[in-house]
């Protein structure tokens, strides 16, 4: 009965205007909506698999529910890297031309005037807690982008295998930027050290109440954390601070859209842009201090602010005062159609971060773009440039000042720039984020097959499965899975 709902799950596909886009199947639940594939609940015998050897050779598409509390119409990082993620799940195909996966996304987000049904993956928006546990219930594996405390519960008490991808770091900190509101600096961990009374005098601004709750949630959250089956952290860097079991690196990626050749750059002035919300843990007042710097040495450029947010009003005020006003321009939010002409001639991009960054996509785009970035040493941002950047210590006017002056400088800038772009097409591309999540899935949902099928299995160490049937144009990636520690 499920392998013959599984074969006519898009038969039934319409709209339901309380869920969004959904699979529609009448009599079925879920106020007649029912999970990808039909997606009746998931048994103990594995219906999308069967057993050849140590291997599994799936007959029918694993079902992937994605839990995010962010997603579109809204615009960042979550939801640029969750979008990606499910579209690529829902375009991967096997050898044979049957999809790899079938993927529904989860949301409380509303949907406003996004349009749902132009997604290749299915869409269920504001749902209440039974309906999202009858979801869980029915997909295969549990991807939560964050951890999602009642979501993550859920997953766990109904034996699901679960995958968290850490996109902040609310698994060791109570406000999730690992920030110390007091002086805006980085935190230097005070929660995982013990010193609680710091975390709630930290974060009572909003209010002693609401950091009590805050600094309570983050104990269980993290014990959740503990027990599901697979952590994903977009950097080595992030894995080190989290310290977290069975954690695995996938880097986040970005479609390759940008061809080889290097854009042009503007000959003088020199162009240097930021791109980014304009809030206190992105440090742009530390840029326009190191602006300052180097007007005053009489250097000229053009410096390109690219971003709204409630600290534009401060930062336009910061600006006349330092009396930049003709070097530096506010260009306010630029949708996406919009970027490139905002990025135009830009030779230097500069992310100058306090704190809350775990990767940096504005960073990896610019680089696949062919423009320079400048980021602070020793976290996310420096291990996504690499080499291909200049870096400088966090909150440091003076020497993120000496590093823009060396680049502008720079006779060879065209050679950084284009190992910048180099760096971010063999490292950061989004089929390959894409593929090592489908295999961590695959692994993971085999270890559950097996632990079911074979009860004394328990404990014994797991094999990784022998099959893996994923198109890959001449990529060597079929079955690559990230390094876990």
């Amino acid at each position: 009965m499920v392998s013959a709902q599984l074969g006519q799950h898009f038969q039934y596909a319409r709209k339901n205007p309380r869920l969004g886009t959904a699979v529609c199947n009448p009599g079925t639940g879920l106020r007649g909506c029912a999970f990808p594939g039909e997606f009746a609940p998931a048994v103990s015998s594995p219906a999308s698999a069967v057993i050849r050897g140590v291997g599994f050779m799936r007959t029918s598409p694993m079902r992937v529910l994605i839990y995010t509390h962010v997603f579109a119409p809204k615009i960042g990082g979550v939801e640029t890297v969750v979008m990606s993620l499910a579209t690529g799940l829902a375009g991967l195909k096997e050898c044979d031309g049957t999809l790899s996966a079938r993927v529904v996304v989860v949301t409380p987000t509303q949907r406003g005037a996004f349009d749902d049904e132009s997604l290749p993956f299915l869409m269920v928006r504001q749902p209440s807690l039974r309906e999202v546990t009858r979801l869980i219930r029915a997909t295969d594996v549990v991807h939560l982008a964050g951890p999602a405390f009642l979501p993550l519960l859920a997953a766990l008490l109904l034996r699901k295998p679960v995958v968290v991808e850490h996109h902040g770091f609310q698994a060791i900190c109570p406000n999730g930027q690992l920030l110390h509101e007091p002086t805006q600096r980085p935190c230097p961990g005070h929660f995982m050290a013990g010193r609680h009374g710091e975390c709630i005098q930290c974060n009572a601004r909003g209010g002693l109440l609401r950091s009590l709750w805050m600094w309570f949630l983050t104990s269980p959250r993290r014990w959740l954390c503990t027990r599901v089956q697979g952590n994903i952290t977009p950097t080595k860097w992030l894995s080190t601070l989290l310290q977290l079991p069975r954690m695995t690196t996938v880097h986040h990626g970005l479609p390759t859209e940008v061809d080889g050749d290097l854009p042009p750059v503007s000959s003088t002035p020199a162009a240097v842009a930021f791109m980014g919300r304009l809030v206190g843990t992105k440090g742009v007042d530390v840029l326009l201090r190191a602006a300052s710097r180097l007007k005053i040495k009489g250097r000229e450029f053009t410096l390109r602010i690219i971003g709204d947010g409630p600290e534009r009003s401060r930062l336009e005020a910061q600006s006349q005062a330092l009396n930049l006003t003709d070097r530096v321009k506010f260009l306010g939010y630029q949708p996406a159609a919009k970027v490139s002409e905002g990025l135009a001639g830009v030779e230097v991009m500069v992310a100058p971060s306090l704190a809350g960054e775990v990767f940096g996509l504005v960073t990896l785009e610019s680089m696949m773009r062919g423009i320079l970035p400048i980021v602070p040493e020793g976290g996310a941002l420096a291990e996504v440039v690499g080499d291909a950047g200049l870096r400088f210590p966090a909150g440091d006017d003076e020497a993120l000042a000496h590093c823009l002056e060396r680049v502008l400088n720079c006779p060879e800038s065209a050679a950084a720039r284009r190992r910048a772009q180099e760096r971010a097409h063999e490292c950061f591309t989004e089929r390959k984020m894409v593929v090592r999540h489908l295999a961590l899935y695959r692994e993971l949902t085999d270890q559950s097959v097996r632990s079911q099928l074979s009860p004394t299995a328990k404990g014994r160490k797991s094999v990784t499965p022998a099959t893996s049937y994923l198109t890959l144009d001449a990529e060597k990636e079929r079955g690559v899975g990230s390094r876990r520690t």
